[in-house]
């Protein structure tokens, strides 16, 4: 009943925040110079900051992070700045700020912010770590388990992660790869950048990151949207196992767009149809893999694949290759660029760090057979065993909890059919915050909603929000459109990608 109220709310009025009291541009501490050379681009400027390694210790160790800036458009309209997260735990977000104004941001955001990017704490050029794992190692996403044996098999594997993690030069470190210290470290930026406030833009994992924020500093947030929401308590067991419900809801998407096209790719010629060749595909390759490619991961392949209605089309000619008991090219599956050392390790000590995972290997036994019957496109891998359940450091801290005490100035735009962070979590988010925030809710399925080439009501409301301050005073529901992307230039498609890939791979 929840769900069904909240999405045939209508927005009734508009809220709009007041314009700050000054557009001069802050004192900001911060020595601006050029870009590392991997995401150096035009007019984009970066920066080293320190901050403490333990915020309980600030005269301690100290680490690096990197930043970025592209400056206002127009200094006289400058409101502030505006902060992005792309997604992970352990994404790099310093080249963000150049993807998105690649892919057409309007003019009025461009000329209302500077647009600020940064790695994490742990990711690329901001004091990178490392587990030294293996190529195969550096896929970390659990295999889908069959039975029980299978997942004493995967045990074994998670095991030899988490300790090559603790055998690792970068072992003193990972403790404190944490959500709350990455957020701790946006407040450092602000504060450098001579700010009283910040506005925020997060995606994926993004919108937690921004959650934690904004419960740790909540009169030091001005605009904030939440884009594709984690449930409130970030990547924990329960957001691992909610990839099985996104794959169940966002599938049928795909079935229904294969099925009317048949004639071009022989996948079925109804939804049904098409659904039963994705067991039919996934349990020959589970008897006999072809190129190295499984049953596993096949799923896995199959799932980041409708992230993007866009990539439907990759998909579908990938199934018509392995339908023909054929080898697929290494350019059919994707991501050419997997996640580098650093991005692992961060993300396995924030996942882990943040919360304490369970470490009874029949507990898992436990959930994978439940969710092989709940979830069965993907639910014996979403279920199965994390290197957390041997992650050798606890908890620093207990989790930061969400509650509706603060200023209310919080967006959450949301797709009803989310392949990975599904609309059950969004709702959890939107109820901890309370009357601080609003949510928009799209018809649409894919992950991501305030990227200019999709739901042009959902990025309205995002856009109209930060560039205006026009925010819904209710909670807003965004009707299907037939026409959901727009055509893209070569160097949009080409941003666009890079983003997708990037959301995908964490």
């Amino acid at each position: 009943m929840r769900k069904h109220v909240l999405l045939v709310l209508a927005t009734a009025a508009l809220t709009v925040t007041a314009p700050p009291a000054s557009a001069a541009p802050a004192r900001s501490a911060v020595n601006w110079g050029k870009c590392p050379a991997d995401v150096a681009s035009p007019a984009l400027q970066c920066a080293s900051l320190e901050v403490p390694l333990d915020y309980r210790n600030p005269n301690g160790k100290k680490i690096k992070v990197e930043i970025s800036r592209l400056p206002s458009s127009d200094p006289a309209k400058r409101r502030g700045v505006l902060l992005f997260n792309p997604g992970g735990p352990g994404g790099p977000g310093l080249a963000f700020p150049s993807q998105l104004t690649q892919l057409g941001l309007p003019a009025s955001l461009l000329a209302e912010y500077d647009l600020i990017g940064f790695d994490p704490r742990g990711v690329d050029h901001s004091t990178p770590v490392s587990c030294n794992l293996t190529p195969e190692q550096l896929t970390i996403a659990p295999k889908y388990a069959h039975n029980p044996a299978e997942v004493v098999e995967s045990a074994a594997e998670s095991k030899q992660v988490s300790q090559k993690c603790a055998d690792s030069a970068s072992a003193p470190l990972l403790p404190y790869l944490t959500t709350a210290n990455t957020a701790r470290d946006m407040d450092q930026i602000r504060a450098a950048l001579g700010e009283a406030k910040i506005s925020y833009f997060g995606l994926s994992y993004g919108t937690y990151l921004g959650g934690v924020y904004a419960s740790l500093f909540p009169d030091r947030t001005d605009r904030v949207v939440l884009d594709s929401v984690l449930g409130p308590d970030g990547y924990d067991i329960t957001a691992a196992r909610r990839f099985g419900e996104g794959m169940q809801d966002r599938f049928p998407d795909f079935a229904k767009w294969a099925a009317a096209r048949n004639p071009c790719y022989g996948l079925g010629a109804t939804p049904a149809e098409v659904t039963a060749n994705f067991f039919k595909l996934a349990d020959q390759l589970d008897q006999h893999p072809l190129g190295g490619l499984d049953g596993s991961l096949f799923r896995l392949v199959t799932h980041s694949f409708t992230y993007q209605t866009t990539a439907f089309p990759r998909l579908a000619q990938l199934w018509q290759t392995l339908l023909a008991g054929q080898t697929p090219p290494p350019d059919a599956l994707p991501g050419t660029e997997g996640p580098v050392q650093s991005e692992v390790g961060t993300m396995l000590s924030v996942v882990c760090g943040d919360h304490a995972w369970p470490r009874q290997i029949s507990t898992y036994q436990r959930n994978v057979a439940h969710d092989r019957a709940a979830y069965p496109m993907l639910g014996g891998a979403t279920r199965n065993i994390w290197p957390c359940a041997f992650w050798p450091y606890p908890p620093k801290e207990s989790a930061v909890q969400f509650s509706d005490q603060g200023p209310s100035n919080l967006l959450l735009v949301q797709n009803m059919r989310d392949p990975a962070t599904p609309l059950s979590g969004a709702f959890d988010t939107r109820e901890a915050f309370g009357g601080r925030a609003r949510m928009v809710t799209v018809d649409q399925g894919g992950h991501g909603v305030g990227l200019p080439y999709l739901n042009s009501c959902g990025f309205n409301a995002v856009i109209d929000y930060l560039a205006h301050g026009v925010r819904p005073a209710t909670d807003k529901f965004c009707a299907a459109e037939a026409n959901s992307t727009r055509t893209l230039t070569p160097q949009q498609q080409q941003a666009a990608d890079k983003i997708t890939d990037l959301l995908r791979r964490h």
